[in-house]
Order: structure tokens, then sequence, then C-alpha cells
């Protein structure tokens, strides 16, 4: 006769079963990793506006990004080392109630200034909330329920960096400026609340504090924080032909000297890299890094078509934008049904050639296309990130052993940022160098040999010729504008072009990528 199932203090627990208050706390978490991420983008649709708030000239206004970035890129790979020191619930509720207070600093801000200490801070202190996530998911669930939580961290992940201009043109249109700031203050006192009542997965080790590798941390801080400078800087100003820029470049060499003489050396190295000494890490911190140029490259170039040839607003911007973002919210539940059933190789194949065939169809831009032209594209672009987006976290840390995570974690979120630095800043330094060969090459087509351009001259000549002697002036800067526009058209598709290759390169790569099994992550914590 079979024994009858244990109960009451002796029941048998079902290693499978999600703890409905981990779940729940859990939840809350992602929602403070949704505001870091969100805030890397939501003022960028409203920078025109804070300058004008804040009297701010047009060289401070970038860094009101650079400041969040620098700091924020600090923080992430330091995040693994801190959690192990304070444990979680007291590194992630500080992360959470710091990122609040400098949220409402930001808002009330009155000069740059300001703006930007409170923003380098905001970015700080709040980017320890993003690999915290991810280390947790990896912790404290079940190997076998990570269908159910990678979406929910994929899907924030792809999703808050794609609606931030959007939800960022709203509340200025709407309200102000001030809003991209104040909006973050009751979600993030919900989650510092819950971050220190909920959150019980871990024991701080203030041992840790003794042996914390100052040197370390200064090498790290200098070398992350002048690279960072010198990729969002570089392109505008000219690279090497620019003093600042050879100087950072010279400290950011020297800060990464410093850094890993001290990773190697250390007793206690403030970064771990000994978790890319597992393959799968390795090709997933790859593949992190080129979806970070896909994902931050195209919300980039987007807008800059829709801007410079469509004339769209903001706000208008920001609506044709979110079609990727729909795309990717419905495409999270049929990742994670995916994930439970189907190799994460094949779906980042497929998600990589769709990536591609949106690219290819971008290729084919004309200044004609709006925004059911590009729909669809969009579409592709959202599905095909979330599709990759889940199983890629699932082949880095998903057979790393739980004392590892932490830390692989912080590395893990650094390669994705990473990617989207140098992303922009080769996709900057690409457009501006393709533009002008392009404009050359047409305007050697377009001069007074051309019967085609003959016409067009004389065409415009007579529908400007109320303005008299100015009527030849007018149709030669309109015949300019044209060629331009047209030159910005074509290194826009050379870049889709160059990401399609991109795409291809990663898809080769996983080839290398072993299928993850059942073992590691899940289950841990205290």
């Amino acid at each position: 006769m079979a024994a009858p199932a244990a109960t009451g203090a002796g029941a048998v627990v079902d290693p499978d079963r999600i703890d409905p208050r981990r779940l729940i706390t859990f939840l809350l978490m992602v929602l403070g990793m949704f505001m870091a991420i969100l805030d890397i983008q939501i003022v960028s649709a409203s920078l025109s506006e804070i300058q004008a708030g804040l009297a701010a000239s047009g060289d401070e206004i970038p860094w009101i990004q650079t400041s969040y970035l620098v700091a924020e890129v600090i923080m992430i790979p330091l995040s693994g080392y801190l959690s192990r020191m304070l444990s979680t619930r007291w590194l992630f509720t500080i992360s959470s109630a710091g990122f609040t207070l400098m949220s409402l600093l930001c808002g009330f801000s009155n000069s740059m200034g300001e703006m930007i200490l409170w923003r380098a801070l905001q970015g700080f202190i709040g980017g320890a909330m993003i690999p915290t996530v991810f280390a947790c998911a990896y912790t404290i669930f079940p190997r076998s329920k990570m269908h159910i939580v990678s979406p929910m961290i994929g899907l924030v992940a792809t999703l808050a960096p794609t609606i931030g201009p959007t939800l960022g043109g709203y509340l200025t249109e709407f309200l102000s400026w001030h809003w991209l700031f104040f909006i973050n203050v009751i979600p993030g006192i919900i989650v510092t609340t819950a971050a220190f009542v909920l959150i019980d997965f871990d024991k701080p080790d203030m041992s840790l504090l003794r042996r914390f590798d100052w040197w370390g941390f200064l090498g790290l801080a200098v070398m992350l924080g002048a690279m960072e400078y010198v990729l969002e800087e570089g392109a505008g100003d000219d690279w090497f032909a620019d003093e600042t820029i050879v100087a950072m470049t010279a400290i950011m060499i020297s800060g990464a000297f410093l850094f890993f003489w001290r990773a190697f050396t250390a007793e206690e190295p403030i970064v771990r890299l000994d978790a890319f000494a597992d393959r799968n890490f390795a090709m997933g911190s790859v593949f992190s890094f080129g979806m970070g140029i896909g994902l931050y490259g195209l919300i980039y170039i987007f807008p800059v078509y829709l801007s410079a040839v469509r004339d769209y607003n903001s706000l208008q911007i920001g609506e044709a934008m979110m079609v990727s973002g729909i795309a990717m919210f419905l495409t999270a539940p049929l990742a994670g049904r995916l994930s439970q059933t189907t190799d994460p190789r094949w779906m980042m194949g497929v998600g990589f050639t769709l990536f591609s065939l949106s690219c290819w169809m971008m290729t084919q831009l004309t200044a004609d296309w709006d925004y059911w032209q590009i729909f669809v594209p969009q579409i592709l672009r959202g599905v095909s990130l979330m599709l990759c987006m889940v199983p890629v976290s699932n082949i880095a840390l998903g057979m790393l052993p739980p004392e590892k995570i932490k830390n692989a974690s912080g590395l893990f979120n650094l390669t994705r940022n990473l990617g989207g630095a140098v992303g922009l800043a080769v996709i900057n330094t690409i457009l501006s160098s393709r533009e002008d060969m392009h404009y050359a090459r047409l305007s050697e087509a377009v001069n007074n040999t051309s019967e085609a351009a003959t016409q067009a001259m004389e065409m415009l000549e007579h529908a400007y010729s109320s303005l008299g002697d100015a009527a030849h002036a007018a149709a030669l800067s309109t015949i300019t504008g044209m060629t331009r526009m047209q030159a910005v058209i074509m290194s826009l598709s050379d870049i889709f072009l160059l990401l399609i290759v991109l795409f291809g390169c990663l898809a080769t790569l996983l080839l290398f990528v072993e299928r993850p099994g059942q073992a590691g992550g899940g289950g841990g914590g205290h």
C-alpha cells in the first residue's frame, strides 16, 4: 500500500513551486528595474524643452544623458560585490530610495549644474537595480519556471528603452518636462517599501567591506567613465582630432590597466572575471553586446529619419515607435512558452533572422516612407528582440552556479549597455561620413550638364518667380536640400545593411553555444 502524502510540519515542499510572496516581491523589483532602464531614454525626446526651462546652452544639454549613462555604467558591474556585502535587501532598498530621491531633485532643478549632479547620482545609485533583478531571477526561482520569469525581465529590458521617448513626449506635451522625473516618485516609494519589507533572499557579509578593493574600484570607475564619455562625445567631436577625446582615451587605458591588474591580483577583486571562463556566459555576453547595438541603435535611427526627413515632432515619433513596443509586449508570452519547449539556440536564430529581415526591408527606404511603410519592419523588430532577449539570458546565466550569478549578472548587463554605447558611436560616425560621401557623389550628378537637374531648376525657378531676382537662389537652395536629404536616406540604408551583417554574424556564433541544461540557477537564497 502506498504511504500517504506527508502533511503538516513534515510536508514535502515541491521544489518546482514558486513562492507567491517571492513572486510578488520580484514583480515589484522588476518595476524598479523598469524605472531605471526607462530613465535612459525618457528624456531623449524632450531635451529641447529641458534646455529652454533651465536656460542651458547647446553644449550643456547632452550631459543630461551622458552624466546618467556614465554613472550607471560604473555601478552595474559593481553591484555584484555590493549585493554580496550588503545583501539583496539592503542594496535594492538603498538603490530604489536613492533613485527616487534623485528623481525628485531632478524635477526641482533650477540650473544645469544641479540637473547634471542629480542625474549622475540618479544613474549611479539606481544602476544597481538592473543587474540585481537579473541575479534574483536565476537564484530564487526554480530553473523549471524560468519560462515564466525570463519574459518578465526580457520584456522590461527591451520595452522600457523603446517606449521611453514616447512616454517622455506625452508627459512633456500634456504636463511639463518636470514630470519626466516626478513620474518615478510614487512607484519608487512603493518599490522601496516593498524591498525593505519583503526581500529576504540572502544575508549580508560585512567582512567584504574590510576587503573592499579601492584601487580596483578607482580603475573600474576611471575606465568605464572615460570610455562612456569617449563613446558619447567622440562622433560629435571628430574623435581623435579633439584634444579632450585623446586625453580621455589615455585616461581610459590607464584605468583599464589598473582595473585588470587588480582583478587578477587582489585577494577579493571588485569584479570577478572568472565567469567568462564559462563558454556559454562568454557567448551570451557577446550576444548581449550585439543586441545592445541593435536595440539602442534602432531607437536612435528611426527618430533620425522621422524627424529629419518626415518632419515628425517628438509626439508623432513616439507614436510611431510604439509599434515595436506593442509587438514586444504581445510576443512576451509566446517567447516564454517557446523557451520551455524549444532549444534557445533555435529561438535566437529565428530572432536574429527576423531582425535581419526587418533591417533588409528598411534598406529600401525612401523619402516617401511614412507610418505604414515602417509598420511591418517595426513589428518584426519588436518580435525578434523579444525572441532573443529571453533565451540569451538563459544561455548566459542559466548554467552558472548560484554563487557566481550576482557578479555575472552585472557583467552581462554591462555588455548590453556598452553595446548600445559602442553602437551609437559607430552609427553616428558612419552616418556622418557616408552622408558626406553620398552628398558629394549626388552633387556630381546634379549639375548644369544634367538634363533632369536643369529641368528641375527651371520648374523651381518658375515656382519661385514671385521672388524676383531671388528665384534662382531659392531654387538652388531647394535642390541642395533635396540632395542632402537623399544623402541622409542613403546613409541610413547603409546602417541597416551593416546591422544585417552584424546579426548574421551573431546567428553564426550560435554554432559555438551549448544548449543550457536544467542545472544551475534557481531555487537558491535564504
